[in-house]
């Protein structure tokens, strides 16, 4: 894969020719990213794929200050976006481009453009927030598990979890209740990661089935984009 970034890179980062390749699982919290993710990386190591995972505040330098902010309730817009970008752009430089270019498959566990849609929610400009983020690597896919609002809110409390205040929008005061206010700001997020869809070349997956069928076509699109006998059942291949 060669190396190339959204915008001008990050600063006294050469990238160089990367062989491996930078996949994104995008999608609200209980769509099924991270199963999806582990699923993936099981099914790809067990093809010989050496395999790297990564995802939102795993970043040591800046996960602990992230965790405090939103447990004090008390980020603003602006750091919010700030601290995000700053996580995502230590593992750029000492994860992902580490792991490209030692040839491996990186699924990352969300990537950006969720936390470009909450600053954009919060009212933050677009041009500024794509900006922001001109450093970071260009995925070779980004798969966006699309499931509405009131799915997601089923879901959530089938499997007995609770409305988050952050994931909820509780912030900036969109609703009087938790309930009214998750879905208000869960349908703004949609909208924003629809919006990014064609301009960053999104592939919508329908994340309203089964776990299996998800995973299918999941399996189906990288087997397309790595190697297609991943899809050869046991035994149908050349003696």
């Amino acid at each position: 894969m060669e190396s190339r970034f959204y915008g001008s890179g990050l600063a006294k980062c050469e990238a160089g020719t990367l062989s491996g390749h930078l996949i994104v699982l995008e999608g609200a919290d209980g769509v099924g990213r991270s199963t999806h993710t582990e699923l993936l990386q099981g099914w790809l190591e067990g093809h010989g794929f050496a395999v790297a995972s990564t995802g939102l505040v795993r970043s040591a330098l800046t996960r602990r200050g992230i965790v405090e902010a939103k447990e004090g309730h008390s980020f603003d817009r602006t750091t919010m976006a700030l601290f995000y970008a700053t996580d995502l752009a230590d593992r750029v430089e000492h994860e992902i481009i580490p792991a490209l270019r030692s040839g491996f498959v990186v699924l990352s566990d969300r990537y950006f453009y969720t936390t470009m849609a909450r600053g954009a929610v919060r009212g933050l400009d677009r041009e500024w927030l794509a900006k922001l983020y001109g450093f970071a690597l260009i995925p070779e896919r980004v798969f966006f598990l699309r499931l509405d609002p009131d799915e997601l809110i089923r879901r959530t409390l089938r499997r007995g979890g609770e409305l988050d205040y952050w994931e909820s929008g509780r912030d900036i005061g969109l609703a009087a209740d938790l309930y009214s206010s998750f879905r208000a700001y869960q349908t703004l997020i949609l909208e924003e990661l629809d919006r990014m869809a064609e301009p960053y070349g999104f592939t919508s997956i329908d994340a309203s089935r089964s776990v299996e069928e998800v995973q299918a076509d999941l399996r189906r699109e990288l087997a397309g984009l790595l190697d297609p006998t991943l899809l050869t059942p046991p035994g149908d291949g050349p003696d």
